[in-house]
């Protein structure tokens, strides 16, 4: 929401630096992965793990998507998964 700054008499606006993502089939197919294994270790992140959820018409209940940070978050988690799995 934006707030009002009285020190310069301004509107002012926290500024989103994500500027791309890549979906959860992309990421998948990049990382050598199953899409739905992925879906599913992923559900629990947060987007402040890099996790944004994108709706569009052919996806209206949404698709995983991931930034930069996100896919990072996802190999952690590859990582975790696969080591308890032993």
């Amino acid at each position: 929401m934006p707030a009002f700054d009285n020190r310069h008499r301004r509107l002012t606006m926290h500024i989103n630096k994500v500027h791309s993502v890549r979906t959860l089939a992309l990421v998948a197919r990049d990382l050598g992965e199953d899409v739905d294994w992925l879906a599913d270790i992923a559900i629990d992140l947060e987007p402040e793990d890099g996790l944004i959820w994108v709706y569009d018409p052919e996806h209206p209940d949404g698709t995983m998507a991931f930034s930069e940070f996100g896919i990072e978050s996802l190999r952690n988690l590859i990582e975790i998964h696969r080591s308890t799995t032993k």
